[in-house]
């Protein structure tokens, strides 16, 4: 059971040391983006196709003159082909976003590292109940099974839940019998 720990633990610390490693990778890339630009959308004009212009610039530069480089149009019409582009200024915070991403991605391998701990240590904890038998033969398998004493149980929660487990099940298979057998509805 503890290769088992210590190979969550393992893969934990790898999946740590990757995050770290393309966060750093990302810093050093950070100048290859901004997280402001201006972005503006021209229409067509007469015999020239729309376009969508893009361009890293202060929000008191965000025009058309200062972002549609090259100009598709001739000088005397560069006024009114500015009039029909709709320029808006955009910002973002790329570091807000790639710490959501992180929280997000550690919640969910958190969360697969549980199932995997669970699906790993459930089998080792449950104990395989031996006079568990089909529906047809319950009369049977209550006469084989040795009655429990509540003193004699632990007083461990895994135990307990057992124990109302088992309760549980006792009450299910007499209703069960009451119901199927004798025809009568409890109240």
């Amino acid at each position: 059971m503890s290769s088992g720990r210590g190979g969550s633990w393992t893969f934990a610390g790898a999946v740590v040391v990757a995050l770290l490693l393309l966060d750093f990778v990302d810093f050093a890339q950070t100048k290859n983006f901004e997280d402001v630009r201006c972005k503006c959308i021209c229409p067509p004009y007469r015999n020239i196709s729309g376009h969508i212009y893009n361009r890293n610039v202060s929000q008191k530069d965000c025009n058309c003159l200062h972002v549609v480089e090259p100009m598709p149009v001739p000088g005397h019409d560069v006024e009114a082909y500015c009039l029909l582009c709709e320029c808006k200024y955009e910002e973002r915070s790329s570091n807000t976003i790639k710490v959501t991403i992180i929280i997000y991605l550690s919640v969910v391998g958190a969360l697969l590292l549980y199932m995997l701990f669970l699906l790993l240590v459930d089998p080792l904890i449950r104990k395989h109940d031996p006079y568990t038998q089909p529906l047809h033969n319950e009369e049977d398998s209550e006469e084989m099974r040795p009655p429990v004493d509540p003193q004699a149980r632990g007083n461990t929660v895994l135990e307990r839940v057992e124990g109302a487990q088992q309760r549980w099940k006792k009450q299910v298979q007499e209703q069960r019998k009451t119901v199927f057998d004798r025809h009568k509805m409890l109240s």
